[in-house]
């Protein structure tokens, strides 16, 4: 068992939802935080319930190597070293590929797959030498490509082969790579997702108040950290998604269109054809 209590644990995208649920979540379990966000006054904020000095916080866009370098030399300059990565920082988007403008596109990719990669190259040192937990937060979109998610898509896939390449450099090493997928959380993901000219969607397509709190989504990730588990899809339906793509793809085609189309104001209308 892998115990959180006086480990290091580094998060990204802290300033609310998952991330931020990590963060708390973590200290209970007795870890020190280091966590970063874009906007420090909200990541603060976020986290103004707290009285600990085990907490430290860092402005950084992921999307930055620059950032992401000085967000892990300040860590390491605070505590001395890194003992888990959380790559939790993310953004989505919603819009068909044929109208998304491409630096859409790059947008998801330099946050969701190129963060993932600058956190951990500057963490990795540390990590395999204290025999650390790398994770990235994935989704279904990782395994299976969602409609009107090209980018999402592209992005989740891009770090779920990266992680799985790297756990196989580290397999003799006794550094521990893994990711999740959490499914559909309650979160502020879907409000700031992409439109296809690359604005904030603003509003989400699901109702929020039914899908899995973030503080619930947080205590699985950690309880898999501590198990160092390599790979949790969290939701029936995402373990049914990923093994009918994987038996009978052609049939994951229809019902992932179907299942899609129902959203209101779904993209996919435009591909209908009046069906």
């Amino acid at each position: 068992m892998f115990s959180l209590k006086d480990k290091i644990v580094v998060i990204t995208g802290a300033s609310s939802g998952i991330g931020k649920a990590l963060g708390e979540t973590a200290l209970l379990r007795g870890a020190k935080i280091a966590v970063c966000a874009r906007n420090l006054e909200k990541l603060q904020a976020a986290f103004s319930n707290i009285t600990s000095n085990n907490i430290l916080y860092f402005q950084a866009d992921v999307s930055k190597e620059a950032d992401c370098r000085s967000f892990i030399e300040a860590v390491i300059k605070q505590w001395g070293r890194v003992d888990v990565l959380i790559n939790n920082a993310g953004i989505s988007m919603r819009a068909l590929f044929e109208d998304t403008e491409l630096v859409v596109i790059k947008e998801l990719m330099d946050i969701n797959f190129w963060g993932t990669v600058y956190c951990t190259k500057y963490a990795l040192p540390s990590i395999r030498q204290n025999k650390g937990v790398i994770l990235g937060v994935s989704s279904i979109a990782g395994f299976r490509g969602l409609p009107a998610r090209t980018g999402y898509s592209a992005s989740k896939f891009a770090m779920q082969g990266f992680l799985e390449a790297l756990r196989t450099e580290l397999l003799h090493t006794g550094a521990h790579v893994m990711w999740v997928s959490p499914g559909f959380t309650a979160s502020n993901i879907r409000n700031v997702a992409r439109s296809a000219n690359g604005t904030a969607q603003g509003e989400t397509p699901l109702e929020e108040n039914k899908l899995m709190s973030a503080e619930v989504c947080a205590g699985l990730i950690l309880d898999a950290v501590e198990k160092r588990k390599r790979v949790v899809i969290m939701t029936g339906q995402g373990k049914l998604t990923v093994w009918i793509n994987k038996l009978f793809p052609s049939l994951a085609d229809k019902l992932v269109f179907k299942h899609f189309l129902k959203e209101p104001d779904s993209p996919l209308v435009k591909y209908t054809n009046g069906l």
